[in-house]
């Protein structure tokens, strides 16, 4: 294995192109499924939207969205893509399938971040006449900030698998470098730093998550 043969300006612009492809794509999937993830706890029984069908029909869409495998989706919203963005392949081609996988992940993340908020604070809330919007804004997404950081810090390590998936249509980034180049021209050199670049990608966006944490857990 010689390391001088290495393709390193290739390589170079392919980890931009993930970086691209990773904060496109976090930048949509997290505000698309803060929403969800809102809508979903909010029309839960008990809640005071509380709507029970509307409540099954978002559940069962994120239920749906999250267990289909990302190949498969890839695939299957190719019409849907080439619609949004006029291509099915490159880094652009690549965005509106991690989106429609990763918005409905962090949707359930923040479901469950909401969840642990004590119900007590809320009640005191509306006791004191505040507005529902007010309660959601500045009571809800306050209390459970930490977890819905958390929830970022995962959402954007499963995107960067994603996108390193993304490479089997031609998306583009790490993966799709690691497939051409790597896999087919038989380049286990590549394949080992496309490995290791995305393995620091990784540790980054995880190590920089539990910092954040663990400052606004100090921080109330």
């Amino acid at each position: 294995m010689s390391y001088d043969e290495i393709p390193w300006p290739i390589i170079w612009q392919a980890a931009r192109e993930t970086l691209v492809m990773l904060g496109a794509s976090l930048a949509l999937s997290v505000p698309i499924g803060l929403v969800i993830g809102v809508l979903v706890f909010l029309t839960s029984p008990g809640q005071f939207w509380q709507q029970i069908w509307v409540n099954r029909l978002l559940s069962l869409i994120v239920n749906v969205t999250r267990s289909v495998p990302f190949v498969i989706m890839m695939i299957y919203v190719m019409p849907i893509t080439r619609w949004l963005v006029g291509t099915s392949i490159g880094m652009k081609g690549a965005i509106p399938p991690l989106v429609i996988a990763a918005a409905p992940f962090f949707a359930r993340m923040t479901e469950i971040a909401l969840r642990e908020v004590d119900r007590g604070v809320i009640e005191a809330a509306e006791a004191m006449g505040t507005p529902r919007l007010l309660i959601i804004w500045r009571v809800l997404l306050r209390e459970a900030r930490t977890g819905l950081i958390a929830g970022v810090t995962v959402t954007a390590v499963n995107l960067v698998s994603y996108t390193a998936m993304s490479g089997v249509i031609g998306g583009g980034g790490l993966g799709d470098l690691a497939i051409r180049y790597g896999y087919q021209r038989f380049r286990s050199d590549v394949m080992l730093v496309t490995v290791v670049l995305l393995v620091i990608l990784v540790q980054l966006l995880q190590s920089f998550g539990d910092r954040l944490v663990q400052r606004l857990s100090r921080n109330p």
